[in-house]
């Protein structure tokens, strides 16, 4: 149980069977130093792990990411955290919708349960810790009064540190059967959609406005990794220093629309985005978000500058 503002509300949604967090993801770069030096400078705390990285933020133990060799920028899979009394009954769901397990991938020590979704992406459910926030993460927009000076100096701007992963938006043939494979097999629930362009899903034990995201495209791939900060400040000392650094291609500042979180973007070195953002809206356990099915002018951005032209481009197709 968590307070918020007075009023106590379950940190869990009894009775019902529902992934609880996204622990983690699992993905493959032809150079994985190029991928240290791309993360560490996006403000991760990057390690070596086995043969390839891990990536976690600074200050917590927890590895968000795994990162491994492979001949082009691929993803592999991504690990969902159940409770502990709920994996059983997992394992009885997918059984009865007729949804195979698979043994675990090479050198990847787990008693999850394995398995692939609707197109073919790699897909676990594992008993985890829950990572995904129990209230809304704080946000800070502070303002000076008269006779003082509100904005730090460039010379002392500190940088930019992620609180933790956001959420994750991938590609898919198909967004209503994405809807339909992580809502009935993985119990996430719908958050908004734009017709079969674009959908949102959160999960039901309290998380963001959106856990995993999925846009059309022709075939399946990654698009973003979202990662949390806590100010519009922040976002933009982290995409400024990331222009120092040669990475100038991105897109933002801006706010999404569905969501509502303040944004940029930054380019990684593969064609895909890592992105900055702040104030995204939360569905807490005991609330019913009502799912809307908006237009594509009122599905992306409220305000900012246009994105790049290959912004929706799949580059893993």
């Amino acid at each position: 149980m968590t307070e918020i503002r007075g009023h106590i509300r379950p940190t869990r949604r009894p009775g019902e069977l529902g992934v609880h967090s996204l622990d983690h993801f699992h993905f493959v770069v032809p150079d994985l130093s190029v991928a240290q030096s791309f993360y560490d400078e996006f403000g991760l705390a990057v390690s070596t792990r086995g043969d390839g990285l891990a990536l976690g933020v600074h200050g917590q133990h927890h590895v968000w990411g795994n990162i491994g060799e492979g001949p082009r920028k691929r993803h592999q899979y991504v690990s969902f955290g159940a409770f502990e009394d709920d994996i059983d009954r997992f394992a009885r769901r997918l059984q009865d919708m007729g949804v195979s397990r698979l043994d675990p991938p090479a050198g990847v020590d787990s008693n999850g349960l394995w398995f692939h979704d609707h197109d073919r992406n790699l897909v676990e459910i594992a008993v985890a810790p829950k990572t995904s926030p129990n209230e809304k993460s704080t946000f800070a927009a502070a303002s000076v009064g008269p006779g003082e000076r509100g904005a730090p100096f460039r010379s002392t701007i500190k940088r930019t540190y992620p609180r933790r992963l956001a959420h994750i938006l991938m590609f898919t043939r198909d967004v209503p059967k994405a809807i339909d494979f992580y809502t009935r097999v993985l119990g996430l629930r719908l958050s908004d959609h734009s017709g079969d362009g674009i959908a949102f899903l959160h999960g039901i034990h309290g998380s963001d406005h959106h856990m995993i995201a999925f846009a059309k495209s022709d075939a399946p791939g990654h698009h973003h990794f979202s990662w949390d900060v806590g100010s519009v400040d922040e976002i933009g000392a982290g995409a400024m220093h990331m222009l120092g650094k040669g990475h100038s291609q991105g897109w933002g500042l801006g706010r999404h629309a569905l969501g509502s979180n303040y944004f940029h973007y930054v380019r990684d070195p593969w064609g895909s985005y890592s992105e900055y953002s702040a104030d995204i809206d939360f569905v807490p356990a005991d609330f019913d978000w009502k799912a809307g099915d908006h237009p594509p002018e009122d599905s992306f951005y409220a305000w900012g500058p246009n994105p790049p032209e290959d912004f929706v481009h799949n580059y893993e197709a």
